[in-house]
């Protein structure tokens, strides 16, 4: 079956807006890891809700208010252990790696509008290396958050030492980031559907050459 370029366009458009759509939703919430502490709360007998959510610039406690997270860019960590500072540097970095991904997203869907209004093969291709571009520096922010919720728990685990009240909280992924990896694989999808089309518009006009 031969597959038609205005399919591809709209193949491209829809999940070059859903890839931006989870993004934007990933960034803009705060569940990207969940501490479900109720274990600990029947243990304590605390009345205190410890459970809480977090998101990449604040941690939120369940039927409370939030609590913005330390800001990675101060140059104020002369007292923290090395251990923190290397947690602040993966924090700082998966910071500005997803916003940025947004803006390449944003840019490489209006290029590729016009691109593919104008038949420009090399826009359109352009437009696709953009978004596989983008989904690379999506990627790049996931992998770094992901090592920075491994370094966090290990320091928690440290700096509680023998308490072990870590084995009566339940702490993992939240929605957030899945909303992140839709994206990754969305933005992957739109950066080949853009190559495809690239391909196609390249031919359609030998085609018309040749004619």
């Amino acid at each position: 079956m031969k597959v038609k370029p205005h399919a591809v366009s709209w193949f491209a458009a829809l999940f070059g807006v859903l890839g931006f759509v989870f993004l934007v939703a990933a960034i803009g919430t705060d569940f990207w890891y969940l501490v479900d502490a109720s274990k600990l709360e029947r243990f304590s007998n605390s009345t205190e809700k410890l459970s809480s959510h977090s998101g990449l610039w604040r941690t939120c406690r369940f039927e409370s208010t939030c609590q913005p997270m330390v800001n990675p860019f101060k140059r104020e960590t002369e007292n923290i252990t090395l251990p923190h500072k290397q947690l602040l540097k993966m924090h700082g970095t998966f910071v500005v790696l997803l916003p940025l991904s947004l803006i390449l997203m944003t840019f490489g869907g209006t290029l590729g509008f016009f691109g593919n209004l104008a038949r420009a093969s090399l826009l359109v291709l352009f437009t696709g290396l953009i978004f596989l571009l983008g989904a690379l520096i999506t990627l790049a922010g996931l992998s770094t958050y992901i090592s920075y919720f491994s370094g966090a728990l290990k320091e928690v685990r440290f700096l509680m030492g023998t308490y072990r009240l870590l084995d009566h909280v339940h702490i993992h992924f939240g929605w957030s980031l899945a909303f992140a990896w839709f994206s990754f694989v969305a933005e992957v999808l739109t950066g080949l559907a853009f190559l495809l089309m690239s391909r196609m518009i390249g031919l359609e006009r030998r085609q018309n050459h040749a004619i």
